[in-house]
Order: C-alpha cells, then structure tokens, then sequence
C-alpha cells in the first residue's frame, strides 16, 4: 500500500499542504515571496566595501532582483578566511536598501546576533551550517522577521522539513526554504543540485521555495543553467551571488557571476520566468476551484 506524504512526514504537519491546497507566502516590504511572481535575490557573498556593494545593488536592481543578498558576518571554513565586516557591513546593507529599494537578505550565524542582524535586514538568513542550530532557529523565529532556511549540506528533506517546523512553532509562519545542493559521493561540483528535491517541496510543503545554483555547483559558468533547472522544477525565486570583479572577490569568487554574466542570465531566463509565473497562476486558480468542490462532484 502507498504510504502517503502525510504519514512520511507525519512529524511536521504545519509546513505540509493541506486538503485545502492553501500556500503560504512570505511578506517582504511591498512584495510577496512563494506567490504569483518569480523573485530574483543576488548580490555578493560578502559585503566588502560601499563602492561594492553600491554598484551591485543598482546593477541587480535595474536586472530584476527583488532582494539583495550580501554576507556581514560569514562562516567560513578556514579561520584565515574572510569573516565579514560584521556591524559595518549591515549599515551598508541598508543603506543600499534606503538607494535602491531592494530588501535585504543576510545570515545570522548565533542567537545572540538576531537582535542585532533584524535590526538592519528584511530577511533572515539561517546557513546551511546552522540549519540544525534549534536553539538559532528559535531566536530568529521570535524576531518576527521572514526566515530563508538553507538546507543543510548532508540534510534529507525530512531534516530541513523538521527545521522549518522548529520555526512556525516559534510562532513565525514566514518561512522560505532554500535548495543550495548538498554533499555527496560525487567530487565534480562543490555540491549536489537537488532538482528532484525542489518538484518534490513544491508537491507536497506549503511554504516558498527558492533555489541557489551559485553554490550548488560553485562554479559560475554553471550557474545559468542550474537556474533554469530550478525553475524548471517549480522554485519560487533565485539567489545568486553577483560581484563587480568575481577574480578578486574576498569570497566565493568562483562561484560569483560578473556584471555582465548576470545581465546576460536574466535576459535569458525571461522566457523561462513568464511560463513559471502563468503556470502559477493556473496552479493557484486550479486550486482555488477544486477546494470548493464537494467531493462527490469532484469524482462524479
């Protein structure tokens, strides 16, 4: 007998869709993340200077993004790496925020730091190194602030399902979950793109889903083409990471589209955004009109 998704993941009933059919969407300034429109998050890994950041900021603004992602506080996996410019960083973030309109992702590494990072951003950033950081994910639910939750490297769906939960029982339902690839037996790429993964959330969970192809491949002539993938399985939006001079970058380079890459991406992903926007439209007019039908009509 087929075991339902309800009885698979019988421990997180509020991130799964109900009989209803009812979505959730993620409120961010004057705009909605997991609705009708595809949204575009990009900018750098780490915020390393106002002339940076500011030219970054326009750039993707006037390319489609909705949201500025950029690192104030980075976890990094050498200590001689790059940490971030911490409180100086979030100041430049929002002052690009006060400029461009764009709102404001970031991550928040420690409990302790949630005041402080919410003070500055739109959304909070739970990294994949903290998704199981439940102590973390509770400080940031009470912020009130919209969660982007990434899954983490060696996480099942069931895991980051079960993180997401932690959050809406926090009394936080603004939960935006986020493929970024994860860790396997295969060395080619950074990560693993979990497309099938993505189809599957967006079947059977509730909540916004966004995909990230910079660091599921880390390598930015792959990332065009994981965007698609992503839209193609039905993500809500992208994050991309965008940099002025990708060779020089403090981090993640690599992995970081060019101006130009970025301008280029955008153009050629517009046929593929307009079909997931009519096709979610439809999807949400279907379920709208099946909700209200009595299921005897509905077989007869």
């Amino acid at each position: 007998m087929r075991v339902s998704w309800q009885e698979r993941f019988a421990e997180t009933p509020d991130v799964l869709i109900g009989a209803s059919g009812h979505r959730t969407v993620a409120r961010v300034l004057d705009f909605a993340i997991g609705g009708e429109e595809f949204t575009i998050m990009a900018g750098p890994c780490s915020v390393e200077s106002e002339g940076q950041l500011m030219a970054i900021a326009h750039h993707v603004r006037r390319n489609g993004a909705r949201v500025l992602r950029g690192g104030a506080f980075k976890p990094r996996s050498s200590p001689y790496a790059f940490q971030g410019l911490g409180v100086e960083a979030l100041k430049l973030l929002a002052k690009a925020r006060e400029e461009t309109g764009l709102a404001i992702v970031t991550e928040v590494m420690s409990e302790e730091d949630v005041p402080l990072v919410a003070e500055y951003a739109d959304i909070l950033q739970i990294g994949s190194r903290s998704m199981e950081n439940f102590t973390l994910l509770e400080a940031a639910a009470r912020s009130g602030r919209p969660i982007l939750l990434k899954r983490g490297m060696v996480a099942t769906i069931a895991d980051m399902l079960r993180s997401a939960q932690v959050i809406l029982d926090n009394g936080n339902p603004n939960v935006i979950l986020c493929e970024r690839g994860i860790r396997t037996f295969e060395t080619a790429l950074r990560n693993t793109f979990d497309s099938a993964g993505i189809a599957l959330l967006k079947q059977i969970c509730r909540l916004p889903m966004i995909a990230d192809p910079s660091h599921a491949c880390g390598d930015r002539d792959l990332v065009p083409a994981l965007a698609r993938i992503g839209i193609a399985a039905g993500a809500d939006g992208l994050i991309v990471e965008v940099h002025p001079n990708p060779d020089k970058a403090l981090s993640d380079g690599e992995q970081s589209l060019d101006f130009a890459e970025f301008e280029f991406m955008m153009t050629a992903l517009e046929p593929w955004i307009a079909l997931r926007n009519g096709a979610a439209r439809e999807d949400d007019a279907y379920r709208h009109d099946f909700a209200g039908i009595h299921p005897v009509e509905a077989v007869g």
